[in-house]
């Protein structure tokens, strides 16, 4: 094996290069020095000749730009459809969920794909680290198509949350491989900026997914809505194929163990050095925490001893995981001294926060007009466009007001507050009567969103060390999931019980039996055409009713971005 001895000048610090290297260097270029970088890729693309006349900081900036542009141009593929899917099953849940009488379950058709994404969300950044971003994102973008294909094909509603179980378990890659592969590439100050663009093709693909899915669902059925996607992800493995260079992500994780005073066997296999254990305890924490959230109240009583026994048993999950990681894992799958970072910690709270805010959000309105207005899924999925607008503006203006500012502490607090004003707009103004000019109280949410992705990002790569960089990556992607799952099952089981009991009160002073009371109730939570079909004065008591729950699912919004905002009072904002 040939190796190259780099010295870093101004620094006295050696590198070592050799055909392992990292596929894109972790170089972050500084005022006084610069690295040359080294992967498979064509070295007059990649890696900077400095010269007596020429400036090494230009010419590294030049040539990186290039790479950058080739690589997100492939990214752009699996992100325009990836998101475009999201947006897609926000407009048509109602309508998937209703075919098979099973409206109260709709939100299993995100909540799975979440949870499959929180269970290996973890994963992949220490995978793609060993066996490269490219090998990684080529399996993420099949298991991505395979969970499209069951879902257009599955004939029951569990078939069908299977399959987007398996496309959650490729799409939690998605994002964080894309983030890895640029700041592999480009200093930190400008990640944002070039994330912004990856941000701005994902807010285009839910942009469209909305109207287009519904669409489809509205001519030739929600299903090719699904199996048109197969293909596309397919089309996406071999762009990674023939145009995406090879290389590994090695040598960091023995440099952590080494950090944390633990033996290093370098002649393990790759394989060895992933912490399975830890991930499999990880996975099955989330997976019991959030359980319990998501049937409580709605299939079993809160009270119900099983509630208390999830919990329970996610606590030794929990207690265990903390205890691998700390004492046996060599190389933890998610560092726990990472959390002891104050900033890290802050930053994982505001994304949370405003995901579970947002999702909650996209989730209840197109619900909120089906049932209000009795739109079309194609109408549904336009009323969720004010908030992607506004996702897409948020995320644009905070990559360029980072990199020309070099702060992001102040957007984040503007993200929380634009967000709670949005909430609280809905609270007073949303009561079933919603005019065009109301419709666009969602907007503020959306811009909050968006400010809150680009600057949150860019808070917790400047606040890790930059070993670290894959860990606090893949866990700012694990909190998303886990806020999504949050927002999307508290907001499912607040709108749903606030539902049932109003609409008993209504139908209760209709002076119907509690037998009937119970048959209609059990109805108009199977599906949304039900009131279609129902007595004039039973139909207008669910939408009431509807309209009721939904409205507290807003107030849930409003305290998770309240929560947000408190954090984000105390980020210290670190020099760029």
């Amino acid at each position: 094996m040939a190796r190259v001895k780099i010295s870093q000048s101004g620094e006295g610090v050696q590198r070592v290069v050799d055909e392992s290297s990292p596929l894109l260097s972790n170089t972050r270029r500084g005022s006084s020095s610069s690295e040359v970088v080294d992967s498979s890729v064509d070295v007059e693309q990649v890696t900077p000749v400095a010269t007596a006349s020429d400036d090494p900081k230009l010419q590294a900036q030049k040539t990186s730009t290039w790479a950058v542009v080739k690589i997100v141009s492939i990214l752009l593929v699996g992100t325009f459809t990836a998101n475009a899917d999201g947006s897609l099953v926000m407009a048509t849940h109602p309508t998937i969920a209703s075919e098979f009488d099973d409206l109260e379950n709709s939100s299993w058709l995100f909540v799975s794909f979440a949870l499959a994404g929180a269970a290996t969300q973890t994963l992949y950044g220490k995978l793609s680290d060993i066996y490269g971003r490219r090998a990684l994102l080529m399996v993420a973008y099949t298991l991505f198509s395979i969970g499209c294909a069951m879902v257009g094909v599955g004939r029951t509603m569990w078939q069908v949350v299977l399959g987007r179980v398996i496309s959650g378990s490729g799409g939690s890659a998605l994002n964080v491989l894309g983030l890895l592969l640029v700041t592999d590439l480009v200093p930190l100050r400008d990640v944002a900026a070039w994330q912004a663009g990856i941000n701005l093709a994902a807010t285009v693909g839910r942009s469209l997914g909305g109207p287009v899915g519904g669409w489809l669902a509205d001519t030739i059925g929600w299903r090719w809505s699904f199996l048109g996607q197969a293909p596309i992800f397919l089309l996406a493995v071999l762009l990674c194929w023939f145009f995406l260079p090879k290389g590994k992500q090695v040598g960091k994780g023995e440099e952590g163990a080494e950090a944390r005073g633990k033996p290093i066997d370098i002649e393990k296999s790759s394989l060895a050095r992933i912490d399975f254990l830890g991930a499999a305890l990880l996975a099955l924490f989330i997976l019991t925490f959030l359980l319990p959230i998501e049937i409580g109240g709605t299939k079993i009583p809160w009270s119900h001893p099983l509630i208390f026994i999830l919990f329970g048993v996610a606590a030794v999950f929990g207690g265990l995981f903390a205890a691998v990681e700390e004492w046996w894992a060599k190389e933890p799958i998610f560092p726990l001294e990472l959390l002891k970072h104050r900033d890290i910690i802050l930053t994982y709270v505001i994304s949370g926060g405003q995901v579970a805010a947002q999702l909650g959000l996209m989730f209840s309105v197109p619900l909120y007009f089906q049932v209000t207005q009795r739109v079309s899924n194609t109408v549904a999925g336009i009323h969720l466009f004010p908030a992607v607008f506004g996702n897409a503006v948020g995320g644009v203006l905070a990559g360029y007001l980072i990199r020309k500012t070099g702060r992001y502490k102040s957007l984040l607090i503007i993200a929380t507050v634009a967000s709670m004003f949005s909430y609280s707009l809905l609270l007073l103004r949303w009561h079933g009567d919603t005019n065009a000019w109301e419709s666009l109280y969602i907007v503020p949410g959306g811009f909050g969103a968006g400010l809150v992705q680009s600057a949150g990002f860019i808070s917790i790569q400047a606040a890790a060390n930059p070993k670290h960089k894959a860990a606090v990556t893949s866990g700012m992607f694990l909190t998303f999931q886990i806020g999504m799952i949050l927002g999307l099952s508290c907001v499912s089981a607040v709108m749903m019980e606030t539902m049932r009991w109003r609409l008993d009160a209504l139908l209760e002073g209709m002076d119907l039996s509690a037998v009937v009371r119970k048959q209609i109730i059990a109805k108009a939570t199977s599906s949304v055409d039900y009131i279609d079909h129902a007595d004039k004065k039973v139909s207008a008591a669910v939408v009431q009713a509807y309209v009721e729950g939904l409205g507290f699912s807003h107030g849930f919004s409003l305290i998770s971005s309240a929560l947000a905002l408190i954090a984000a009072v105390f980020v210290r904002e670190h020099k760029l």
